[in-house]
C-alpha cells in the first residue's frame, strides 16, 4: 500500500536570516547604546559635578575645565581604535564589541566612586581624568567595530537603513542619560542633593547597564564577512595593512572632520550653550535639548533608507553644502532668541542637514575596505579625526566665549564642515563602488 507524505512545512529562509540580522543588530545596537549613555552621562551632569572637582567662581571656567577632559577621553580614542579595531580584524567583532564594554564598565564605576577635590585634592580631577581615558580608549573600539559588525550584518540592499541604527543608539545613549537627568531633577533628588552626591547616580547605573551588554554581547552571531576572510587573513601589523590604503584613510579623515564637528556641537555643547548662552534654565534646557535629539533619531533610520535608493554621495553633499551656508545663520539666531521653542526648531533645523552625514557615515567607511583590515580602517583614521574635531568643538566654542568672541566658534564650524564638502564632492560614492565582497 502506498504512502503518501504530505510535505513537511516550510519556514521561510528569508523570514529567518531577517530574524537573525535583526537580533544580531538589536544586541548591537543596545550595546552601543550603552557604551554611549556612559560616556554621555559625563556632559549631562557636567553642571552638577563641574564644582565638586573643579572649584571657582566663575560656572564658565567650571565648564572649560570639565570640557577640557571631555576632549581628554577623545586624545586617546586613536589608540582604543587600534587595539580593539586590530582584536576585531583579527579574533572577530564579538569579541573587540564585549571587551570595549567592559572597559567602559570600569570607566563608570571610577566616576561614581572618586571623592571631591574637597575631600582628595588635585587626587579627585586626575581620577576623573583616568576615568575619561578608559572611556575614550573604549569608544575608540566601540565605534569601528560595531560599525563594521552592523555594516556586515545587513543585506547588500539595506546597508545604509541598517547601520543607521549605530546613530540611532548613539543618540539613544544621550537621550538616555538627559531621561535619568530629568528623573533625577523631577521626582527623585533636589538641586541640592544633585550638586551634592546625586550626580554618582547615573554613573553607577552605567557600569550595571555595561555589565548586561556585556553579557547579551557574549551571545552575538559573528559575522560571515569575518568567517569567510578567516581562511585567508594574514599574520602582519594592523596599521601596517593600513598603510596599503592611504587614498581610503585620507577619505575617511576628510568626510569625517566636519560631521564630527557638527555632530557634537549640535548633541554635546548644546547643552551648555542653550544653558549660558540663549540663557534658558536647567529644567528648560534639558527639554529643548531630549526634544532635538528624539528628532535627531528619528531622522537617521529614514536617511540612512534614502541613501540606499539614491547612494550615499548625494546625501554627504547635501550635508555639506547645507552645513557650510546654514551653520552661523542658526547658531546666530540660536543666540540671539529666548523662546525655548524657537531655540528646539533651531537646533532641529541644524539636525535635519546634520543627520545627511550622521545617519550613512558608519556604512560609508565600512565600504572602503576589505574585510581583513576593516574593523581598523574604519577605526583608526576617524578616531583621530574626531579628537581633532569632534572632542574639542565643545573646549573650544568655551575658549571663545570666554574670550567675548563666541560667534568666532561658528565660522570655524562652517569652514570645517566646507572642507569636508570638498571631500564629499571630489570622492566616489560607496554604495556603487563598495568594497564589502573583498576579504584581502
Amino acid at each position: 500500500m502506498s504512502e503518501t507524505t504530505a510535505p513537511a512545512p516550510t519556514h521561510p529562509i528569508q523570514f529567518d536570516d531577517a530574524k537573525r540580522r535583526l537580533k544580531a543588530i538589536f544586541i548591537g545596537s543596545v550595546g552601543n547604546l550603552v557604551e554611549w549613555y556612559d560616556f554621555y552621562a559625563y556632559t549631562a551632569f557636567a553642571l552638577y559635578f563641574a564644582p565638586a572637582f573643579f572649584p571657582s567662581h566663575d560656572p564658565v571656567v567650571q565648564q572649560l575645565n570639565a570640557a577640557t577632559l571631555f576632549a581628554a577621553g577623545f586624545i586617546v580614542r586613536p589608540i582604543g581604535g587600534w587595539l580593539f579595531g586590530h582584536l576585531a580584524d583579527r579574533y572577530g567583532r564579538r569579541l573587540s564589541l564585549t571587551l570595549s564594554v567592559i572597559m567602559m564598565c570600569f570607566g563608570s564605576l571610577i566616576i561614581a566612586l572618586t571623592p571631591t577635590y574637597a575631600t582628595i585634592g588635585f587626587a579627585a580631577p586626575a581620577l576623573l581624568a583616568l576615568a575619561r581615558i578608559i572611556e575614550g580608549l573604549s569608544l575608540g573600539g566601540e565605534y569601528g567595530a560595531s560599525a563594521t559588525y552592523l555594516t556586515e550584518i545587513a543585506d547588500p540592499e539595506h546597508r545604509g537603513f541598517y547601520s543607521s541604527f549605530q546613530y540611532v543608539t548613539l543618540i539613544g545613549g544621550q537621550l538616555t542619560a538627559i531621561l535619568v537627568l530629568l528623573l533625577l531633577q523631577n521626582v527623585f533628588l533636589t538641586h541640592e542633593q544633585l550638586v551634592e552626591w546625586g550626580w554618582r547616580i547615573p554613573f553607577v547605573i552605567g557600569a550595571m547597564l555595561a555589565v548586561t551588554a556585556m553579557l547579551m554581547r557574549r551571545h552575538m552571531h559573528e559575522t560571515e564577512s569575518f568567517e569567510a576572510a578567516k581562511a585567508t587573513m594574514k599574520k602582519e601589523s594592523s596599521l601596517k595593512g593600513l598603510l596599503k590604503y592611504p587614498r581610503e584613510v585620507a577619505i575617511v579623515v576628510g568626510l569625517t572632520a566636519g560631521g564630527t564637528a557638527a555632530f557634537y556641537t549640535f548633541t554635546t555643547y548644546m547643552q551648555t550653550f542653550v544653558r549660558q548662552t540663549v540663557g534658558l534654565s536647567d529644567m528648560t534646557t534639558t527639554y529643548v535639548i531630549a526634544g532635538s535629539l528624539i528628532f535627531a533619531a528619528v531622522l537617521q533610520p529614514i536617511y540612512g533608507m534614502i541613501s540606499d535608493r539614491i547612494g550615499r554621495k548625494p546625501m554627504l553633499i547635501f550635508f555639506g553644502l547645507a552645513g557650510s551656508l546654514l551653520t552661523v545663520p542658526i547658531l546666530t539666531a540660536l543666540a540671539d532668541t529666548k523662546s525655548a521653542f524657537t531655540a528646539f526648531l533651531l537646533i532641529c533645523g541644524a539636525w535635519i542637514f546634520t543627520a545627511g552625514y550622521t545617519s550613512i557615515n558608519a556604512v560609508v567607511k565600512a565600504e572602503l575596505f576589505p574585510t581583513a583590515i576593516r574593523a581598523t580602517g574604519v577605526a583608526v583614521p576617524y578616531a583621530v579625526t574626531v579628537s581633532i574635531f569632534g572632542g574639542t568643538a565643545p573646549a573650544i566654542a568655551l575658549f571663545f566665549k570666554q574670550q567675548g568672541h563666541e560667534q568666532w566658534f561658528y565660522y570655524y564650524l562652517a569652514g570645517v564642515i566646507f572642507l569636508s564638502f570638498l571631500v564629499y564632492a571630489t570622492m566616489r560614492d560607496t554604495k556603487h563602488a563598495s568594497a564589502m565582497e573583498r576579504h584581502e
